[in-house]
């Protein structure tokens, strides 16, 4: 499925990547293969993990983080040193709880709603 959107939920032990369009979503979850690592005194997630997420995102055009804890935070920092493309799809990162991914697809479509409107994307019209 070639969507323009998605979101991923995330923290650091799965991530739910849901692509999406007007009609269709398509979800696939990761999980870390590995227990998170201590590094400098704090918890972070492995690398092979954010890799996977990372090549579950290509292709997409923009992309929406959210999540209770900082694996998104994390993710993006990852993506901005090895993996450019994802990077710069990367539109924003939000915190959020535990919603079901129906919720966190109707929160995603509100939210790029307003973003494709301020950037007055054609293809939203």
């Amino acid at each position: 499925m070639t969507t323009f959107h998605a979101v991923v939920w995330m923290d650091h032990s799965e991530a739910h990547v849901l692509m999406f369009d007007r009609e269709h979503v398509e979800s696939q979850r990761v999980k870390a293969r590995s227990h998170h690592t201590l590094k400098h005194g704090h918890v972070g997630a492995d690398k092979d993990f954010f890799s996977q997420v990372a090549q579950a995102l290509e292709g997409v055009s923009e992309v929406l983080l959210t999540g209770p804890a900082n694996a998104k935070v994390e993710f993006r920092d990852f993506c901005k040193h090895n993996v450019h493309a994802v990077d710069k799809a990367i539109v924003d990162v939000i915190t959020s709880d535990h919603p079901s991914d129906a919720q966190v697809v109707a929160m995603a479509r509100q939210y790029f709603l307003k973003f494709d409107q301020q950037a007055a994307d054609p293809s939203q019209r």
